[in-house]
Order: structure tokens, then sequence, then C-alpha cells
């Protein structure tokens, strides 16, 4: 995927170019650059071409660990509550 495709509106890019910026105000552009990408995008995609693109050289950017984040697939649920929970095992 080209890094025009990944980040149409730019949003990414000029996140890089904001001196100071803090690590929730990257989160808050990466929300708006995930709600403003073209229906059947596939996110893992577009942010792996951000990160091959963005990344080197600016390891310690707030940016390039929210995207790394964004990569990483959430924890898998445990089940709570139920019988055993309420009688105890």
């Amino acid at each position: 995927m080209k890094v025009e495709e990944a980040d149409p509106k730019g949003l990414v890019r000029e996140a890089y170019a904001i001196e100071g910026i803090t690590p929730g105000e990257c989160r808050s552009i990466l929300l708006d650059w995930a709600l403003g990408l073209p229906g059947g995008t596939n996110i893992p995609d577009a942010l792996r071409a951000l990160l091959a693109h963005y990344g080197p050289g600016a390891e310690e950017h707030p940016m390039t660990g929210v995207m790394t984040e964004g990569l990483t697939p959430p924890d898998t649920p445990r089940r709570r509550g139920g019988r055993a929970a309420r009688v105890g095992a």
C-alpha cells in the first residue's frame, strides 16, 4: 500500500511535523485518521505502510509508538461471572 493511500488526508504526516506533540494528541489524530479512511481499507496494512515510511529515524516520536500499539492485537477477553464465580471453585 502506498503512503498516499494509507494517509489520504495527510493527518499522520502532519502529526510527525508537530513539535512537542503528546501521545494523547497522537491517539486523537490516529482515531481521526482511522475514521476518515475509505470503507474497506485494511487498517493494519495502512499502519504498516505508514510505519515503514515515517518510522525509520523517528523511533522516539509519539506517533510511532501509538501506531505500533495500534498493530498490537487486544488481549483475549476472559469469561467473568457465571455459576463458577457465584458458587466458588
